[in-house]
């Protein structure tokens, strides 16, 4: 990643143009602007937003804590850059990416900086996948994803990437607040949709209702349990066992052409 732009904020004009200096040599780096006290750089980042914050404490018109308070998200990485030792947990506590302590050893502030282009570079990926997540679901509100049948699928977010699952691979849905667990032979993924919303969009000869936090695929019951009081548990071919809501017991009697 290249070209971000960097705001080095110290009211010391020495460490001010030596820190801008080193962060030059950062290739990750593009443009890089400087403020010598907390309204210049508020200034600035109103202007001009930041890729990374370099972050002095303590300076004229408030400290810089005062200025991350005031800043609306999403912030800059920031490095912290001070003099001072006993500042670090507030520090973290802040989200800082670093700490770096003064006198400054080039090393050390390079590093600083290489860790703030990666949480960037992270954070860009991230927006990324948001931002497909969001058409996706756009797309199946509108109906241009199938609505049902063999071409249902569900777009899960894992391990930082996004995740197609088609219906056909699914052997059970769990609601999980939110969230539905889609369970698979592979694994299982948490997909963002109400099981209620899911529901409407499966096939129903494929998939059946059995519980208000579970729909589970037609050819994965084997067999049904008798339990106390006239309650059924669906037992499916990897072993899991479900207990059937009252709800939809008569549902699953008729499946199973019980009486």
């Amino acid at each position: 990643m290249s070209g971000l732009r960097v705001l080095v904020v110290d009211d010391e004009p020495l460490a001010r143009r030596r820190a801008s200096r080193l962060v030059r040599e950062c290739v990750e780096v593009g443009e890089i602007d400087e403020a010598a006290d907390i309204t210049t750089a508020r200034a600035a980042l109103l202007a001009r937003p930041a890729d990374i914050l370099l972050l002095d404490i303590q300076m004229p018109g408030g400290d810089g804590f005062a200025l991350l308070e005031s800043l609306c998200p999403p912030l800059p990485a920031v490095v912290i850059v001070t003099a001072f030792h006993d500042h670090a947990l507030r520090a973290f506590d802040a989200k800082a990416i670093d700490y770096v302590t003064k006198p400054i050893v080039p090393a050390r502030l390079r590093a600083a900086v290489e860790r703030a282009a990666l949480a960037v570079e992270s954070r860009s990926n991230q927006d990324r996948i948001d931002e497909l997540l969001e058409t996706v679901r756009t797309l199946r509100r509108s109906g241009a994803v199938a609505g049902g049948g063999a071409d249902t699928a569900f777009w899960v977010r894992t391990r930082g990437d996004v995740l197609r699952v088609p219906a056909e691979r699914v052997i059970r849905f769990e609601a999980e607040r939110d969230y539905v667990r889609i369970h698979t032979a592979a694994g299982n993924f948490l997909h963002h949709e109400s099981l209620a919303g899911l529901e409407r969009r499966l096939d129903a000869g494929v998939f059946v209702r059995i519980h208000r936090s579970s729909i589970v695929r037609k050819d994965a019951i084997t067999r049904l349990k008798t339990a106390p009081f006239g309650a059924l548990v669906a037992v499916l071919a990897d072993g899991t066992e479900l207990r059937v809501g009252r709800t939809y017991l008569s549902r699953i009697r008729k499946l199973a052409r019980t009486p």
